[in-house]
C-alpha cells in the first residue's frame, strides 16, 4: 500500500489562503508530514510532494504507483464566519467517495470542526489522478476559531486524517 501526501499550494509560488497570520501552504505541509509519519509508522509507504502545478502533481502521483491520494489544504471564504471540514472526491468514484467518508468522519468526531459535508468537484488533482483521490479542507484559515484549531490541533487533524485512510483499508 503506498499514499501520496500532497500538502496543498506551494511557498514562493501560491502560497494559497492566508489569514490570522497563517499561509495555507505552512499549514497544510506541517500536516501532510504528520500525516506522512503517522502512516509510515504502520508500515504504508508514503510519497509526500508539494509543488506548483495541478496537473504535475497528477502526473508525479499517478507515476509514482502510490494507491491513494491525499490532498491537504485550508479553506478560506469572501466572510470570515465560514467554518468547518468538507472533503472532496471525484463523481463518480465509488472509492474515492468511501476514502472521503472515512477521512471526513474522523476530523470531525476528533476535532469537532463544523461538517460542512463530503462533496464532489472537478478539481484537476481529482480529475487526473489514476487512484481513489481526496481534497481535505480541513478548516478555514481566515476564520479566528478555526484558525486557533489548525495551530493547535495541527496533530489532531493529522492523526485524524492518518486513521481516515486506514479505516478505508480495512
Amino acid at each position: 500500500m503506498k499514499v501520496f501526501i500532497n500538502p496543498g499550494h506551494c511557498p514562493g509560488v501560491d502560497s494559497g489562503a492566508t489569514g490570522n497570520g497563517l499561509r495555507e501552504c505552512d499549514v497544510a505541509l506541517k500536516i501532510g508530514k504528520r500525516v506522512q509519519k503517522y502512516l509510515e509508522n504502520i508500515g504504508i509507504e508514503t510519497k509526500l510532494l508539494q509543488i506548483d502545478g495541478l496537473a504535475a502533481i497528477a502526473t508525479a502521483a499517478n507515476k509514482s504507483g502510490a494507491d491513494l491520494f491525499v490532498s491537504i489544504h485550508c479553506n478560506s471564504a469572501a466572510v470570515d464566519t465560514a467554518h468547518g471540514t468538507e472533503t472532496f472526491h471525484w463523481n463518480g468514484s465509488e472509492s474515492g467517495e468511501k476514502l472521503a467518508s472515512a477521512i471526513q468522519y474522523q476530523i470531525i468526531n476528533s476535532i469537532g470542526t463544523v461538517n460542512r459535508g463530503v462533496k464532489t468537484a472537478n478539481f484537476t488533482v481529482l480529475r487526473l489522478t489514476d487512484m481513489p483521490a481526496v481534497l481535505v479542507e480541513t478548516a478555514f484559515i481566515n476564520n479566528s476559531h478555526d484558525a486557533k484549531l489548525l495551530v493547535e490541533k495541527e496533530d489532531d487533524f493529522a492523526r485524524a486524517i492518518a486513521r481516515g485512510v486506514t479505516d478505508y483499508l480495512t
